[in-house]
């Protein structure tokens, strides 16, 4: 059950930083899943044992960990277009 809460919280998560980062009519759902997923993870262990709690891989669901996680995707997408175009955006 936990695998689907991550799938869906993930995939909106990369939808809305797709939506942040002007890429979503590039990428279709499957592509935001995994945005959304990678982003969450990179950020549960970059970022959150440097500001403490818990990440949204860990099954926490605070605003907190959704808006680390957030921030991840949104970096992912960055670091992605950087290399893909030259730029962020």
């Amino acid at each position: 059950m936990n695998l689907i809460v991550l799938l869906v919280v993930g995939g909106v998560l990369g939808w809305l930083a797709s939506i942040v980062m002007r890429t979503d009519a590039q990428q279709g759902i499957f592509l935001n899943v995994v945005v959304g997923i990678v982003g969450a993870l990179l950020a549960g262990l970059l970022i959150t044992p440097m500001i403490g709690g818990a990440s949204i891989t860990d099954g926490s669901f605070s605003a907190t960990s959704l808006l680390i996680s957030f921030l991840g995707a949104v970096v992912l997408l960055a670091i992605v277009n950087l290399v893909r175009r030259g730029s962020v955006r």
